[in-house]
């Protein structure tokens, strides 16, 4: 399994940074060699809030040449004491740089934390990356400290329990207190809270709700017991029941089932439906076909923004169209205006023969180069091909980049392999640039191999395009040799690659998965002694010919073992074999591919197989110059022990 998450950048720093002999090792002491080494060491004082130690690097560092990040980390080791006004003379001393709009966001989140919403109010419309959910929601809290009607722009807001941090939960709370939010609302919170698995902030609403927290982490860790006993008359009772009932729900829908049905007269219309979609979101997780009885069942429910998605891919995987139509067109309008429920929404007006606004639907997402602006494309009666390369960058325009210090800082982190502090300085340049100015700033990224850059550059701009930086093609004497020799696409080896590392050779995920296509050790050691490298070490995972060497010999096993399904074995190169095997058992007929990509459980792999997969369609429409189609990479998947062409799909289906 090759779960991709990049290690912290305090861990690639401790595993990057100093100079250390044996003896300095076994005592815990550094030798720091340069001022970059004693950056870093001053950065690990700042993460471990050790100012003493952090004003002693400071001090070394006085004729640093960016100086910005000796002062900010010397700053961050005393956040929690740093006074307003060294905040305001940081931020005044370096305004318009990357690391002062960083520590305009720590600041706010103290001003937030205090309740400081004068010198807030100040602050955060000059914070100029606004990508702090926490901060989003003090922003509405200090409204609503002024009275101001601010109901819906919190709501907006409390959606994903995972991010609501001190600050969201402050809004609810000040909010329900003074009666803006009701206890209709915050109930609906807990019960996210227990789809979630989120007990302390469950344990923290139940306070708003005067229940006593034995209760609340009774219905989540001991649901059968309320099971036994049902709903008392108190709406705390009825509603903590229902709560329970979601968590018996993951793992067993059928018996929850029973349970909201031998109790349900002791609930009133709007909880039995809330009971029911408890019910069958865990049953849309596990694939069960039952999952659209209780949806049906569940109608008039609030539903959280993940259950509402999972009611429409319910009906897509039993090609209800109707159901389709109906679960999207009841979506909030944010989600139902993304992509992807555009696409399905046109597929459904497309089945029950409204073509003119079906055809609408695929028109407006068909120039958008993802998954579904790819499906939407051809369903417009198009194939996928590469837009024309546009005029190459100059020599001028590189030197403009050459010259951009927030570039050259970037550069030198990267170097450092400071990836945190090396994208925040791209990202911070890259907002101010038109995109031929993006263009040539991927240029600087390959010219400096930093393909990752490159591609995530290249991928921001819309008019003008190219798709030689978006979708490189590296080491292609070993990826031919390789995938010639297993008679494997290697348009598809490299979409995979694209979405695993993005081309990063030392690359390296928090569990332990290497290098270009992401191996875990145990999966490296296995493959090695199938294909015979019966002198392989852990080490060599990294070398590149090794790494594509184990990593398409591994790709190719598991293809083979699941039907030469490129859907199926990218879900298994990502999650494991097991799983995809577990979620194609759950079939009872055939499905196109798109249907079982959009309905794969786990948000990691059904994302990374319609990645990789729409990687590789643009990759073969490079490597074999004609256009591709992604619906036929997708193929149709079915039950083991059937054949694609036994699949009983309608004909414009069978590809």
């Amino acid at each position: 399994m090759a779960v991709k998450f990049w290690l912290s950048a305090l861990s690639v720093t401790m595993l990057a940074g100093f100079h250390m002999s044996a003896a300095q090792a076994a005592t815990g002491k550094k030798t720091l060699v340069n001022d970059d080494d004693r950056l870093m060491a001053l950065r690990e004082a700042a993460f471990h809030d050790d100012s003493q130690s952090a004003d002693q690097y400071a001090a070394q560092l006085g004729n640093y040449d960016i100086p910005s990040y000796v002062d900010y980390y010397r700053l961050r080791a005393r956040m929690a004491k740093a006074s307003n006004t060294e905040f305001r003379e940081f931020i005044q001393k370096y305004e318009g740089s990357a690391i002062a709009d960083r520590a305009r966001n720590d600041w706010l989140l103290m001003l937030g934390r205090r309740g400081e919403w004068e010198l807030f109010d100040q602050q955060y419309p000059q914070f100029v990356v606004a990508d702090d959910n926490q901060l989003r929601c003090y922003a509405v809290l200090s409204r609503a400290a002024k009275a101001q009607k601010v109901a819906q722009d919190a709501k907006a807001l409390l959606n994903s329990p995972k991010d609501y941090g001190e600050g969201c939960y402050s809004m609810l709370n000040y909010m329900y207190q003074n009666q803006q939010l009701d206890a209709g609302f915050v109930y609906f919170q807990l019960r996210m809270a227990a789809e979630n698995g989120a007990l302390p902030l469950a344990l923290r609403l139940g306070k708003l709700l005067d229940i006593p927290e034995k209760k609340i982490s009774e219905a989540f860790e001991k649901p059968a017991a309320l099971m036994k006993k049902g709903p008392e008359q108190s709406k705390a009772s009825r509603e903590l029941f229902l709560a329970a009932l979601g968590r018996i729900a993951k793992s067993d829908p059928e018996e929850a089932a029973q349970a909201l049905s031998r109790y349900s007269a002791r609930l009133n219309e709007h909880e039995r439906a809330n009971g029911w979609a408890q019910i069958a979101l865990q049953s849309a997780y596990k694939l069960e076909p039952d999952a659209i009885g209780y949806w049906t069942r569940a109608d008039g429910a609030d539903l959280t923004i993940e259950a509402s998605q999972w009611r429409v891919r319910s009906a897509l995987r039993e090609t209800d169209w109707k159901l389709v139509r109906q679960g999207i067109l009841a979506m909030p309008a944010s989600l139902r205006n993304d992509p992807a429920w555009i696409y399905w929404l046109g597929r459904a007006y497309k089945a029950e023969g409204r073509n003119d606004e079906a055809a609408k639907l695929f028109s407006s997402i068909a120039d958008q180069h993802h998954f579904y602006g790819q499906l939407a494309t051809e369903e417009s009666g198009r194939k996928i091909g590469v837009p024309p390369a546009g005029r190459a960058i100059s020599a001028e325009e590189l030197a403009q980049m050459e010259k951009n210090p927030g570039l050259q800082r970037a550069l030198r982190f990267y170097g450092m392999n400071l990836r945190t502090e090396g994208t925040r300085e791209w990202n911070w340049e890259l907002r101010r640039m038109n995109e031929r100015q993006h263009l040539a700033a991927a240029e600087l990224a390959r010219q400096n191999q930093m393909l990752d850059r490159m591609v995530n550059t290249s991928d921001r701009t819309r008019g003008e395009t190219d798709f030689g930086q978006r979708f490189p093609t590296p080491f292609s004497d070993s990826m031919y040799r390789m995938t010639s020799s297993l008679g494997l696409d290697m348009a598809w080896v490299y979409g995979l690659i694209r979405q695993e590392s993005r081309f990063v050779m030392t690359a390296k995920s928090h569990v332990g998965a290497s290098g270009l296509m992401q191996i875990m050790p145990a999966t490296a050691r296995y493959v090695a002694k199938k294909i015979g490298l019966s002198d392989f070490l852990p080490h060599q995972v990294n070398d590149i010919d090794t790494n594509i060497q184990l990593g398409t010999n591994y790709l190719n096993m598991v293809l083979t073992d699941l039907g030469g399904s490129q859907a199926l074995a990218s879900a298994a190169y990502n999650a494991g074999p097991g799983r995809p095997r577990a979620w194609r058992a759950k079939l009872s007929k055939p499905v196109e591919g798109a249907i079982f990509a959009e309905t794969i459980p786990f948000q990691e792999t059904r994302g990374y197989v319609k990645n990789v997969l729409s990687n590789a369609t643009y990759y073969a429409a490079i490597l074999e110059k004609k256009p591709q189609s992604l619906k036929a990479r997708l193929g149709v998947v079915v039950p083991k022990g059937m054949s694609a062409s036994d699949a009983d799909l309608p004909d414009d289906r069978k590809l």
